[in-house]
């Protein structure tokens, strides 16, 4: 069936859709030719339109294995083709149906090139799709009605509503902002034993607990809610061990006193170059936010510095205290693969023991 998108700047495009469908959200764009199931099962993209600028989306199917969550976290998908078959050994089903059955919407025959140029040129642009109104009027007054309606938290739906435990080892604490099964996969291959919690666990709660240290997780970016998170781990800064993990990360900065500054379109893909001070050493990442650490505030906070930093618009990426006992990274760290556990991990377990 016919389908629109419709952006705030007045820009449409037409496009097709199998499912009748509403829905808005930002925008935002994934340069990666693979991962689609990774990326809309993350929670960090909830509430958000997905644009993958590969043109040919859904040729490897679906495993319930890669899924970093058990939800389509996506508001929709947007494709310039979207595969009629799909190979690969490990496929259990299409992603068509793999959408289907989680009720989100792909749009698709939808000219991508010209969108992605178009968001790059304007920056992030907020969205609506629809099979059922196309007045280009009507869908401005919809987003524009939108829009001013209150934010609300998504971390309430993203975060675990009652604490859990996995694996078996050295205890350690997971504040669960939309915590990634690649991340806890990582972990628990480490020897750690998981008490993953909600997301506004206060530090007395987590104290009680008695874990090695702590893990804030990735989540939803600049959602309204991370500023009463950020004030309940300010006070286990310099206690525990914390590492801040892509949104944890955030947390962790605005905990110090640094602000966060909005990129004009994210740092969205699997290719994102770091480098680190000193160094002539490159390292590729996978990277999927659109807000920054303000660089100068974080100078003011003594012991803490930048230990990475993206190279394409020198942004920090990654910072350090070994007197906070605190390490923190925007980037996502990823597993390369084979069970190896990221080096970021790694030297996060080195903090723990030491």
């Amino acid at each position: 069936m016919k389908a629109i998108l419709f952006l705030e700047d007045g820009k449409s495009f037409e496009a097709s859709s199998d499912l009748d469908t509403e829905c808005f959200g930002e925008l935002i764009l994934n340069t990666a030719v693979v991962g689609y199931q990774e990326m809309i099962t993350d929670p960090a993209n909830a509430a958000k339109i997905l644009v993958l600028t590969y043109p040919l989306i859904g040729n490897y199917g679906v495993a319930p294995k890669f899924n970093e969550s058990n939800k389509v976290w996506v508001s929709a998908l947007v494709v310039k083709e979207k595969s009629r078959i799909y190979s690969n050994f490990q496929a259990k089903s299409s992603l068509d149906d793999f959408l289907k059955e989680h009720k989100k919407p792909v749009i698709y025959n939808l000219d991508t090139r010209t969108l992605a140029v178009h968001l790059r040129e304007k920056g992030s642009l907020f969205g609506l799709v629809s099979t059922k109104e196309f007045d280009l009027k009507k869908l401005a007054n919809r987003i524009k009605q939108f829009k001013s309606l209150p934010a609300q938290t998504l971390l309430s739906e993203t975060s675990v509503t009652k604490a859990k435990i996995l694996g078996k080892g050295r205890k350690l604490a997971v504040l669960d902002l939309g915590v990634t099964n690649g991340l806890l996969k990582q972990l628990e291959a480490m020897g750690f034993s998981l008490n993953i919690l909600p997301y506004n666990s206060t530090a007395k709660q987590i104290l009680s607990l008695n874990p090695r240290g702590i893990v804030i997780s990735n989540g939803p970016e600049n959602d309204p809610a991370l500023e009463q998170v950020a004030k309940n781990m300010r006070p286990l800064i310099g206690k525990l061990p914390i590492l801040g993990v892509a949104t944890g990360c955030h947390v962790l900065a605005v905990a110090l006193g640094a602000g966060l500054s909005r990129l004009k379109l994210g740092h969205r893909g699997v290719n994102y170059p770091l480098a680190r001070p000193g160094s002539f050493r490159g390292e590729i990442t996978v990277q999927n936010h659109g807000y920054v650490i303000d660089q100068n505030a974080l100078h003011k906070v003594k012991g803490l510095k930048v230990t990475a930093y993206n190279l394409n618009d020198h942004t920090p990426e990654e910072i350090e205290s070994k007197k906070l006992k605190l390490i923190g990274v925007q980037y996502n760290p990823v597993s390369s693969g084979f069970d190896q556990v990221n080096s970021i991990l790694i030297k996060f377990n080195k903090l723990l023991k030491e």
